[in-house]
């Protein structure tokens, strides 16, 4: 065996949802900025009793997009750490089953917040045009509760925003999805 030879495993974290678990390979070699941002927020236990606020599955709205969670708990906006750069040119693509972080219109704003892709949404990839969404994880197991996820019925509902200020939000499970814990778990 040559000493160095062997490249480290990617971790692995288990997403634990009122409507069963996902197990997610992160690509720490490809999104490594992205990664440590993510599990020191899973370290953390910021996660622990979020939601998934936002879902677009053909079944409860006009397209098949994404599940969107990590940053409401109690439909309150949680306080985060600073932005972090995208990494979106990593050679990742958008593809069903593929989590992504979430940001706002500056490319540079992704904080805690991510997606899981629930169909191939290539469109959110960097291009020349565009500074994409940062790809950096997939899921290995429990597409199937993504699946669910993305079947529940979603309504317009009041959140907490920073400052304290309410807005409504579309596409809201109407029975609340939670993210009762991320963690990291073995390969």
């Amino acid at each position: 065996m040559l000493v160095g030879s062997a490249q480290a495993a990617n971790p692995v974290v288990v997403i634990d949802t009122s409507l069963g678990k996902i197990r997610v390979e992160l690509s720490e070699d490809k999104a490594p900025l992205t990664v440590k941002n993510f599990l020191s927020y899973v370290d953390d236990k910021f996660y622990d009793n979020t939601m998934f606020h936002r879902v677009l599955g053909k079944e409860n709205s006009d397209e098949d997009f994404m599940i969107q969670g990590g940053g409401f708990a109690d439909f309150k906006e949680k306080s985060t750490k600073g932005p972090i750069k995208n990494e979106a040119g990593n050679g990742l693509s958008n593809k069903r089953g593929t989590l992504a972080m979430a940001r706002t219109r500056d490319p540079d704003s992704a904080t805690a917040q991510f997606f899981i892709n629930v169909k191939d949404n290539g469109f959110l990839d960097r291009t020349a045009g565009s500074a994409g969404y940062a790809v950096f994880g997939k899921v290995i197991d429990g597409l199937d509760v993504v699946d669910k996820i993305k079947a529940v019925r979603t309504e317009t509902k009041l959140f907490t925003v920073k400052g304290g200020q309410k807005a409504p939000f579309q596409n809201v499970p109407v029975e609340d999805v939670l993210i009762k814990s991320i963690q990291r778990a073995d390969r």
